[in-house]
This record gives structure tokens, sequence and C-alpha cells, in this order.
């Protein structure tokens, strides 16, 4: 897989210093050492529990990712049963938007409310090259962000961002505007672990490098986390698409 065993390390060593940059806008209950993240980790995931282990790729178990896939499945279903309101978002548009896109038609398509709030709307993020701002933008039913002077809205380029800004404005656009509040928001990152802290029901996807969203699994606040390569080729995600539709019996 693409995500190293020393990224996931440092990312273990930061959630634990609770640094904003991997807690993703989760405010974690519990105290959380290195070596309890690496334990949870490796139930959630699968890397290897061994501190020792230091260098090389970082593994996924993939019966870990079916179980999490069947579990995101069952959330969907449940949303479309009821026809909810469900919000979309991504930090990572340019690898998994087709996948929250498909879920959005599907859902659409089952007379779901796919949410929209807060489009064109600017949020100032802090990155390591400082503060920018970025305009909130919706694709296909899928929030992102991008950079002011980006392609126009419509396309698929955007930013990769692991910020719960986003989601936070989002949010509060439906509440402000006494709008209809998500039943359920999917996606990754600070989408999920932003919406979660807020106590709104929050499924999404997440890499070996991304604690947060298996901490508030663990913890109560996200409903579901999957265990998977974020950042692979975009097409290599289609069969997960088609594995989920059909678990949730929505395909087409």
């Amino acid at each position: 897989m693409a995500t190293s065993r020393e990224e996931s390390l440092r990312s273990y060593r930061l959630f634990a210093a609770r640094d904003p940059r991997v807690t993703l806008g989760l405010d974690p209950e519990w105290g959380w050492g290195e070596r309890d993240l690496l334990r949870l980790m490796a139930d959630k995931c699968g890397v290897s529990p061994d501190p020792a282990h230091v260098s090389g790729p970082d593994v996924i178990d993939p019966e870990r990712t079916l179980a999490g896939l069947d579990a995101l499945a069952a959330r969907i279903r449940a949303v479309a049963a009821r026809r909810g309101a469900v919000l979309f978002g991504t930090g990572h548009p340019h690898r998994l938007l087709a996948f929250y896109a498909a879920l959005a038609d599907a859902l659409s398509a089952a007379g779901c409310d796919v949410l929209t709030p807060a489009q064109g709307r600017c949020v100032d993020i802090t990155t390591r090259f400082g503060v920018r701002t970025y305009n909130l933008d919706y694709v296909r039913g899928v929030a992102l962000v991008r950079e002011p002077g980006a392609r126009g809205a419509g396309s698929e380029t955007g930013a990769h961002t692991h910020s719960p800004l986003p989601v936070r404005v989002a949010l509060g656009a439906c509440a402000t505007l006494r709008g209809r509040l998500p039943d359920l928001v999917v996606g990754d990152h600070g989408w999920v672990c932003g919406a979660g802290q807020l106590g709104i029901e929050a499924v999404g996807l997440a890499d070996t490098d991304d604690p947060a969203l298996f901490v508030g699994e663990a913890e109560g606040r996200v409903s579901v986390a999957v265990p998977l390569d974020d950042a692979v080729r975009s097409d290599y995600y289609r069969p997960l698409t088609r594995y989920v539709l059909n678990r949730a019996c929505l395909s087409q």
C-alpha cells in the first residue's frame, strides 16, 4: 500500500500529543498514548502491533476492510429506508470523489435529500504555509474545498485537506438557515471527525495514518471507520463502490 509505516507511527505520535493536524476535529475523551493507538490500529486495521517494526510499507487486513464496508453499507441502507438527509464531503477529491458521488447518486434516487449547504462559502484553513482561504464547493453532491482561482465550480479539481472546518461551516449553514441537518455524514478526515464531534452520525474511510476516525469509533462518536488505502488511483475504488451499493440494496 502507499502509506508507509513511518507515516503511520508519526501520526500516532502526533495524535498522542493532541496535534490538531491529526486529531481532525475530534476531542478525545480518553488518554491515548502511542502504544494505545498502535494496539487500536492493529485491531481495527491489521497493522503490525510490534512497536519495533518502524519502516517499510504499512498493511491493512482486507477482511477488516470488508467488515467495515459491510457496516458502512448497513448505515447507507438504513438512511435510504427512512429517506433521510445525507451530507457527503471529502478531503481526497482527486482520489475518492467518485466513490462518494456514486453513493450520493444512489441515495438521491432512493428519495434521500443530499445536502449542499454553504456552497461557495469561504473557509480559512491553517496549512503548513500559513492560513489559506478556500472555497466550499460541491461536485455531484459531494463537498470539497478548492483554492481561489482554481478551475470553476463543478470541476473535480479540489484541495487535499484534513481540516474539520469545512464540515463545521456546512453544518453551521444548515443550523443558521433553519434547514435540515443531516441524518448522516459520509466522508473522510475532518468531515467525519468534525461531524461526529458535534453529535451528527458520521461514517467514512480512513488510512493507517488517520487514527482519529478509529479513535472516534472506539469512543462512540464515529459510527463506522473503514480501513483502506486512501491514496491509490480513483478507478481502483470502483469495485468497492459496487460492493457497498450491492450490500445496501441500492444497485441500479
